[in-house]
């Protein structure tokens, strides 16, 4: 073979490696094009450096075609599994988790992918993935950082260097390599902004900005829809006079209270509470100021509460709050603090009367009063009633009860 074939399989391989081809592919592109040369023996050196410059000319541009479809199918693999995620659900969570999750994936050697939520002028963390796993975000965003400067302007900026930029000055060492914070647009309102960290320094290469752009913006649809969806869900289980919790939310937690208990083997107590005095408010000063009681009084009553509680509207002038992992001793406790704190409220409204309210409750513990939600919401009612009819202002224990309480204040119903 002529020198100048040898020239040009060297040029053939060069051209091959700077267009990503694997080396186990280019080895056997090469040899094939040795043999088709070889086949052509009979024409003379002349005609068969132009047949091998032709087959390397075709096989590289069929190799560069092959290796873009690839690139391509890759990419569209990647956003039909994403969509195939962000469709899957409408919880925040759930969603957000998908997006790092795919996010880390699209891009090699990432550090760190955030992605904060933009409400506002306020950014508010939504989700992270380090690459050792991690789910904890590295920072908070900085008013004159990178986070901030994005979701503000609404685009994208790409940090090729982290320790020579002026968003990231004075900060730690450790804060090397590159990062990229895309705002996460619908309808060109920026809802979050998504930032990529890696370990490796420089700018971000065309396909990995194209598919990261494709991401955030089913990133953005998705995550709109999922505030929506939590809007409605939030008018859906909250009741429209007082804000709290309403039934229907009141019976899936109490179902899923019941779950983790006979899971666990723990207890947990319910107290279900009625106004004393409420009848009256309504009938002198008519049912708008009686909304306006319920609502200043249940709220009130809430903040006072252990972050753990969960207090709900049961109807009209009653509450059904749920302690999870508490015995009837603890129940107890609470519902002395509550009277405590019932005792000190005064609603004072212009042109009227301070108004004092007064509680009654009935106390039911799982699973020593009911093994279902029935039963212990029952439980606790029937309790309930006896204190309005036998005690009131005072908690009642239901009465299936069978240990001594020795709480005068709190006698067990017989």
């Amino acid at each position: 073979m002529t020198d100048s074939f040898h020239q040009i399989l060297n040029e053939t391989r060069k051209s091959l490696e700077k267009r990503g081809i694997e080396s186990d592919h280019r080895d056997e592109l090469l040899a094939l094009l040795e043999i088709l040369v070889s086949a052509s023996a009979q024409t003379d050196g002349k005609q068969v450096d132009e047949v091998s410059l032709s087959l390397a000319s075709n096989i590289v541009s069929s190799q560069a075609l092959l290796s873009l479809v690839k690139q391509h199918t890759a990419e569209l693999n990647a956003l039909r599994r994403l969509s195939v995620k962000l469709t899957s659900s409408l919880d925040m969570p759930t969603v957000l988790d998908a997006i790092v999750h795919e996010a880390m994936r699209l891009v090699n050697n990432t550090r760190a992918v955030h992605i904060y939520l933009y409400k506002n002028g306020k950014l508010e963390f939504g989700a992270a993935l380090q690459s050792d796993g991690s789910v904890k975000p590295i920072s908070e965003p900085r008013e004159d950082g990178l986070t901030y400067a994005v979701a503000r302007g609404g685009e994208t900026i790409v940090v090729e260097n982290i320790q020579d930029h002026p968003l990231y000055k004075n900060v730690p060492a450790e804060w090397n390599g590159s990062i990229i914070g895309i705002p996460l647009k619908m309808e060109h309102i920026v809802v979050g902004v998504m930032n990529l960290s890696r370990t490796t320094l420089g700018g971000f290469s065309a396909s990995e900005l194209r598919l990261l752009n494709l991401l955030s913006d089913q990133a953005a649809v998705a995550i709109s829809n999922a505030s929506l969806h939590q809007i409605i869900s939030r008018k859906a289980y909250s009741d429209t006079v007082t804000g709290l919790p309403n039934r229907r939310a009141l019976d899936e937690r109490l179902d899923r209270e019941f779950q983790t208990a006979r899971r666990t083997g723990q207890s947990f107590s319910i107290i279900m509470m009625d106004l004393d005095g409420f009848k009256l408010v309504n009938d002198t000063y008519g049912h708008g100021v009686g909304d306006q009681v319920l609502r200043v009084f249940f709220n009130y009553m809430a903040q006072g509460l252990r972050s753990a509680d969960f207090l709900a509207r049961y109807g009209g002038d009653e509450l059904t709050l749920i302690m999870s992992q508490t015995s009837l001793p603890s129940a107890l406790i609470v519902g002395e603090k509550i009277m405590e704190q019932v005792a000190k409220f005064h609603f004072k409204a212009p042109d009227l009367a301070a108004i004092k309210l007064g509680i009654s409750g009935g106390i039911a513990v799982y699973p020593t009063h009911g093994n279902t939600s029935a039963d212990l919401l029952r439980a606790a009612d029937e309790a309930l009633y006896r204190a309005k009819k036998h005690a009131r202002g005072k908690f009642l224990v239901a009465k299936s009860l069978t240990a001594p309480l020795n709480i005068p204040r709190f006698p067990t119903v017989k």
